[in-house]
């Protein structure tokens, strides 16, 4: 068969539902392939939203998404995708076109050497040079990009090698179970956990990966144990738990590092070295016990004492049999923290001012959304509130980036759960700056009938960085600019397109598009004046009171 024929075979053969992207004429013969196949091609209005699309896709099922570019300016739109996909731990494949490789006649024109570039970027990239390649170099840029640690893999199809004959045939997927944890390590754990007078368990992005919900809930249920969680943690665990005490959406000084100084022992499940660092180690300070598919990474602030090194919800299955709950185990200030924070969070979620501020837009969400709701979080100041005010009930309910960290994210990533989760409410949650740098797939999204809904917090500018201005000191210059009328921008698409013009009708707007089909975007006034306020001053005053 021709090579092409055999490259979509392949994919079909490891279970690929959807492409996401922009063909060009290098990739017409894979195009033509791909028109009888099962795998559907969503077609996109820029390569950097398709590799978003196809990272949250990976992220959502544990299998690799795929997306789809031609040569040159096509591929390295790609770059920031395989960025968030390589950093945020998502499984992806990238496949791009490329010139022929055997006989070229139009020189240098459009070639980038795009294997290299991406050789920071990917766990695995190779050019295909020979069609009877293809099954190989397929199969292994899956298995490498969805096995621990996932990320971004990378595969080049020159246009004259889509065109060979082969007659090699496919590669079996191959049956892989995760190891589990060595038995002297389970012990030294439990030795420790025992020892202890106040552990803690910390929630990392790991732990949010695979299915290790359950077993964690029934380890903190059974012993009693508080446990806080990252970002990129939310939700592994019901955040309305009464042992939660809290995110660290920020550095420090917030209650959960109040909670965290407390301990003498931390029990860090799932820590993945790209998210900040929630807590500081120091030489004779706490004790950290690093539960993890991979061993750690040791670096200034991060050396643990003790490395349980396999499938993490087995290693908490290992440990929960055998260790005993201890009389000496005092949680008694850590509860007094979290009852600090629950006050503390309840603080502006009535709040009728308008714009509207931060505690009060989180709080509406959460209201308006059922727990298995998706939110997708672009990047700006909003996302430590959500962090921080928005309490996730299940597992990977709160798609934020806390890796790479990247703008444009947010829409696409919505977009990408909808696909996934067709039957669950799904909201992208953008600032002003973030929405319009990927904007256009508002159009996708009406194409392919989404219902989903867009919030814009618009305040004109580049918030986040403008609170980090002023907080330095610096004369507010250089971060403001302008915005379309988004309703009338939304309905350009055929969106449907509302506008918050007081308080009271933030709630009734939120409901109403939540429920009903099509795409729905929400422009929102906000005011980041309590940045300063809540996140810098008020915090560094009246936390670490307790005990």
């Amino acid at each position: 068969m021709k090579a092409s024929d055999l490259f979509i075979k392949a994919l079909e053969n490891e279970g690929v539902e959807y492409i996401f992207g922009i063909p060009g004429e290098e990739n017409l013969d894979f195009l033509n392939s791909l028109k009888d196949s099962k795998i559907k091609l969503i077609l996109t209005r820029h390569e950097q939203a398709a590799g978003f699309m196809a990272a949250t896709y990976g992220r959502l099922t544990g299998k690799a998404g795929v997306c789809l570019s031609t040569l040159g300016p096509g591929a390295t739109n790609f770059v920031t995708a395989a960025a968030y996909a390589q950093l945020g731990g998502m499984p992806m494949l990238m496949i791009t076109g490329q010139k022929p490789i055997k006989t070229s006649k139009q020189g240098q024109f459009q070639i980038v050497d795009i294997v290299d570039m991406m050789k920071p970027l990917t766990k695995y990239t190779k050019q295909i040079v020979d069609g009877d390649n293809i099954p190989s170099r397929v199969r292994e840029a899956f298995r490498l990009a969805q096995e621990e640690r996932p990320g971004a893999v990378h595969l080049e199809l020159p246009e004259d090698i889509a065109k060979e004959d082969t007659q090699e045939s496919l590669f079996a997927r191959s049956l892989a179970r995760r190891p589990v944890a060595e038995q002297k390590a389970v012990s030294k754990a439990i030795e420790l956990i025992e020892q202890a007078k106040t552990p803690l368990l910390l929630i990392g992005a790991g732990a949010n990966r695979k299915l290790t919900s359950k077993m964690l809930k029934k380890f903190v249920d059974t012993f009693q144990i508080p446990f806080v969680s990252t970002q990129m943690g939310k939700g592994v665990i019901d955040e309305r738990h009464p042992l939660h005490l809290g995110n660290a959406s920020l550095s420090d000084k917030d209650f959960v590092h109040c909670a965290i100084n407390k301990a003498d022992l931390i029990i860090n499940v799932g820590h993945d070295v790209v998210e900040k660092p929630p807590f500081f180690m120091q030489h004779g300070g706490i004790k950290v016990i690093h539960i993890n598919f991979l061993s750690a990474s040791v670096d200034p602030v991060y050396f643990p004492q003790v490395e349980v090194i396999g499938d993490i919800a087995n290693s908490i299955w290992q440990i929960k049999e055998k260790l005993t709950k201890q009389e000496q185990w005092n949680f008694s200030d850590v509860l007094k923290i979290k009852q600090e924070l629950d006050a503390h969070l309840k603080i502006g979620v009535d709040d009728n001012r308008f714009p509207v501020i931060p505690q009060r837009f989180v709080a509406e969400v959460r209201k308006a959304m059922p727990s298995d709701g998706i939110i997708a979080l672009d990047n700006g100041v909003y996302k430590i509130w959500f962090a921080r005010n928005y309490m996730a009930h299940e597992p990977n309910t709160v798609l934020l980036d806390n890796a790479l960290a990247t703008m444009g994210a947010g829409l696409p990533s919505a977009m990408g759960a909808k696909i996934v989760h067709p039957d669950r409410k799904v909201m992208a949650i953008c600032g002003d700056g973030g929405f319009m740098m990927n904007s256009q797939e508002l159009e996708t999204s009406v194409r392919l009938k989404l219902n989903i809904v867009v919030l814009i917090l618009r305040d004109n500018a580049y918030g986040m960085i403008k609170w980090k201005q002023t907080g330095m000191g610096f004369e507010n210059w250089g971060l403001d600019y302008g915005n379309p009328d988004f309703v009338k921008y939304a309905e350009s698409y055929g969106a449907n397109g509302h506008r918050v013009n007081a308080i009271e009708e933030l709630g009734a707007i939120l409901e109403k598009s939540i429920n009903e089909d099509g795409v729905h975007l929400i422009e929102v006034p906000v005011d980041y004046s309590e940045n300063e306020k809540v996140l810098i001053k008020e915090l560094h005053g009246r936390t670490c009171s307790s005990g």
